[in-house]
């Protein structure tokens, strides 16, 4: 089946008009998507082909949900996290895909185009999404520099009014469906070639002289619903659609980047909230030996851990709310996103596991939720920055505040860190230990999980303050307490292990089998 191609929008109706407050808007526009994926359409079905049907997103597109991402001086419902995040929560409830698609038209383009946008542009560009139910996304990662996107080689010059750019670019979100683009390039100096900062540029892919070739199509192995390929990039865009940054583009990169991966919570909540009604459902309603599936000990272990992911997660939804909104500049947050960002992706894909794990055989089908939901969570572990870099750079991160502080004690500096010190009470006799640096790659990564977890358990810790379920609480504390032992116990095994060189011969078993034994 082909992507959809995003039809002329049907007028509004005044029960969808933006005055519509917005408890009301959300409610109206989860019946929709029930409706559409539930009802009018098999979500099971729909996502064993690719694309999507085009009346299904014309549905879905018809309250305006975007509308919530930009704010009322640009036309939209205000642009608050907290509604943005209440969103991307109903969407990816019934599809994480469909929850990814908004997330990047939200973080990836709505957000950095409002924030740094030029005037002309920015007033141009957002009402043609809130008019028109226009789409965007973002273009950084380029064949051979995936994770290091620094060293981009996509250039631009300026060229009489207009910046030309060139480059390749591949696996972005929504390649050839896109009606905008945020294109990431370092600009061409004649004497000193490609310079260090990175600038952000507006393409509207449907002008003249912005035309985007799409050179492949990806069979991209999840996300059915989203296209991804390799991208041509050759436009000259006006130079009024060039974002300016508050300080360097670098900066201006990591504030997106960072604000994006603190959204993530966002796309996780309907998702693990999907999965433990499916786990707990199939495990009342299913009979082994005679009795409910749920009332075996293994079985209870695996429930328990959804339910923790649900409250870590809700903690963290909470959290961004309070800190993400484009009002604050995030580019020296790093050790936070990355920490939300990393865990919350790993137990999208745990959880995902154990639901697949419960239910058994059947779940080991495309068109089944289970199976589904193992292969459209995955990439979430590895776009927007792989979890293993990422872990690395929140001890690298920690590790240099440390230093700073002249700290070499783990408990006592996490007690002073503002993003652990109600936790860390909790885990002294676990943590109460000096680091002995250089820390190895693989060490750094360790401790980035355990230093998340910590994050996370200060997180649930703030939410059980505020009155949240004592027991979801509590199980979630646990949890969280014996993964951090777990890592820890990892954490101080001393690995040396190496690669041996894997150009020598392999020695073969059957060679040291004794036939006459």
């Amino acid at each position: 089946m082909k992507p959809v191609e995003v039809q002329n929008p049907p007028a509004r109706s005044e029960q969808i008009d933006s005055s519509t407050p917005y408890p009301a808007f959300l409610e109206t526009f989860k019946t929709t998507l029930e409706n559409v994926f539930r009802i009018r359409e098999d979500i099971n079905q729909l996502s064993v082909h690719r694309g999507l049907p085009p009346y299904v997103l014309r549905d879905v597109m018809a309250s305006d949900p975007f509308s919530t991402f930009i704010q009322v001086e640009d036309g939209g419902r205000g642009g608050c996290v907290h509604e943005g995040i209440a969103l991307l929560e109903a969407a990816s409830y019934e599809s994480l895909a469909l929850s990814l698609i908004f997330g990047i038209n939200w973080a990836l383009f709505i957000q950095p185009v409002t924030k740094y946008g030029q005037d002309e542009a920015r007033d141009a560009v957002l009402a043609d999404f809130v008019q028109n139910r226009k789409m965007g996304g973002l273009m950084i990662t380029e064949p051979g520099y995936g994770s290091d996107a620094l060293h981009m080689q996509s250039s631009w010059e300026e060229q009489d009014g207009h910046c030309q750019i060139k480059g390749t670019k591949h696996w972005a979100g929504l390649t050839g469906w896109a009606d905008y683009w945020l294109l990431t390039a370092r600009k061409l100096s004649p004497t000193k070639g490609l310079t260090r900062d990175i600038d952000f540029f507006i393409c509207d892919a449907n002008a003249p002289g912005q035309r985007i070739v799409v050179e492949e199509k990806f069979h991209n192995l999840g996300l059915y619903m989203i296209p991804y390929g390799r991208n041509l990039i050759d436009v000259a865009v006006p130079s009024t659609h060039r974002l300016v940054p508050h300080s360097t583009g670098i900066k201006m990169m990591l504030d997106i980047l960072h604000r994006s991966r603190m959204n993530f919570p966002g796309m996780a909540m309907g998702f693990l909230t999907r999965i433990l009604d499916e786990a707990t459902s199939h495990c009342c309603d299913r009979l082994i030996g005679g009795k409910p599936l749920q009332s075996y000990d293994q079985v209870q272990f695996r429930l328990a851990k959804i339910q923790s992911a649900f409250t870590v997660c809700s903690a963290m939804c909470i959290n961004t709310c309070e800190k993400a909104g484009i009002e604050h500049n995030l580019a020296m947050h790093g050790l936070e996103a990355n920490a939300i960002k990393a865990y919350v992706t790993d137990l999208m894909q745990e959880t995902s596991q154990s639901l697949l794990q419960l239910v058994g055989a059947k779940g080991y089908r495309l068109d089944h939720f289970a199976g589904r939901a193992v292969v459209d969570s995955r990439p979430f572990q590895i776009f927007e920055g792989s979890n293993d870099i990422l872990y690395a750079q929140i001890s690298e991160a920690l590790l240099k505040q440390m230093r700073v502080a002249k700290e070499k004690n783990l408990f006592r500096y996490l007690k002073s860190f503002d993003l652990t010190h109600r936790a860390s009470g909790l885990l002294k006799e676990m943590v109460n230990f000096e680091l002995n640096m250089p820390l190895s790659q693989r060490k750094l990564v360790e401790l980035g999980k355990v230093v998340s977890r910590v994050v996370a358990m200060d997180l649930v810790l703030k939410l059980g303050e505020r009155g949240f379920d004592r027991e979801l609480i509590n199980g979630a504390l646990g949890n969280l307490q014996q993964e951090i032992a777990t890592l820890l116990a990892n954490y101080s095994f001393e690995n040396r292990i190496e690669l041996i060189d894997p150009d020598q011969d392999r020695p073969s078993w059957r060679s040291y089998y004794d036939i006459n034994a």
